[in-house]
């Protein structure tokens, strides 16, 4: 899934790898190469650690010395890269990661659009013209891309130090001032310069963005020893809420305090699609119910219910929230 710069990487660009091995490998060198692989396939992205260790356990496999050091039959290796990727691609799914492509694709797009490019640099500086003098110093082209940002392909000078060499050979720095047609131009170079050398050298970087997409709800709900678990915990606090306290109150106030364990996103009310979720799911409950009134069996069919509608409303449209909350 891809939307601008911007790509969700849930294990699907994993699925199809057809890999040819080397007749002998070691663990390490199999490893390394599922890594490799892998991360070519992920657009060059480099496996978080914690990725890797989650892949790996989930396939019960122990990275240390004697495994590192031992000599794979082909069969060996060529069962074991594949239950290793496809890990990858199973932890992904459950918890997708969504990254930055940045290949001057975006860049290209609105340089290429006149109209759209001049509107753009116009309300950039606009903006950085704080005294409303019409003319901004040259350096101001810094704080522009950073204005622009990830989201219309710029990567931050952090991540990608040749900025400062496009930068300097354009001379968008000292304090000359310019108008605004001669801001747009110089703006307009930087870019292009910018796009070329990411077309020859992308950078993928990870965003603080987390999907939640039903999967690791639909896991739990597998597991009805966890769906047991979470009842008692709701059933905890039924018996500690007021007689009179309704039921689906009582429910909506534990998922929201809760869901995050379950794979739901936590409510936010600077997030209109984690608040539309929730009431989608709440909002066609009977609630003339009573906590007291409904007994452990009721209780048990109804989490259900409302977590499989949570589920359902993931896998038909996954809602993005920060990695913070």
């Amino acid at each position: 899934m891809s939307d601008g710069p911007l790509t969700v990487l849930d294990g699907t660009h994993l699925r199809p790898l057809d890999l040819t091995l080397p007749p002998s490998l070691t663990g390490a060198q199999l490893l390394d190469l599922a890594d490799s692989t892998a991360s070519a396939s992920l657009f060059g992205l480099t496996l978080p650690q914690t990725l890797k260790s989650s892949a790996l356990q989930r396939i019960n496999l122990r990275n240390d010395d004697v495994f590192l050091r031992t000599e794979l039959t082909p069969e060996q290796a060529s069962h074991t890269i594949k239950l290793y990727i496809d890990a990858i691609a199973d932890e992904l799914k459950d918890n997708p990661i969504v990254a930055a492509i940045l290949d001057g694709k975006s860049i290209r797009l609105f340089l290429e659009d006149e109209d759209d490019f001049a509107m753009i640099a116009e309300n950039i500086f606009t903006d950085l013209d704080a005294e409303d003098k019409g003319k901004i110093c040259k350096s101001e082209v810094q704080s522009a891309l950073v204005q622009m940002g990830v989201e219309m392909g710029v990567p931050p000078k952090s991540e990608f130090p040749l900025l400062n060499s496009i930068l300097k050979k354009h001379g968008a720095e000292g304090e000359e001032e310019l108008g605004q047609g001669q801001f747009a131009l110089l703006l307009q170079n930087v870019l292009q310069e910018l796009a070329e050398v990411l077309a020859e050298k992308p950078i993928i970087l990870i965003q603080n963005i987390k999907i939640a997409n039903g999967s690791n709800l639909r896991k739990l709900l597998a597991d009805e020893k966890q769906v047991n678990y979470v009842v008692e915990k709701i059933q905890e606090e039924k018996n500690g809420a007021k007689q009179s306290s309704g039921i689906v109150e009582l429910l909506r106030s534990f998922v929201e305090k809760n869901g995050s364990d379950m794979g739901i996103p936590p409510p936010s009310e600077a997030n209109e699609a984690v608040t539309l979720l929730y009431d989608s799911v709440f909002a066609d409950m009977e609630n003339n119910k009573t906590a007291s009134e409904v007994d452990r069996d009721g209780l048990f069919n109804l989490v259900k219910e409302i977590l499989e509608e949570f589920a359902d409303l993931l896998e038909a449209n996954p809602v993005y929230h920060g990695l913070d909350n």
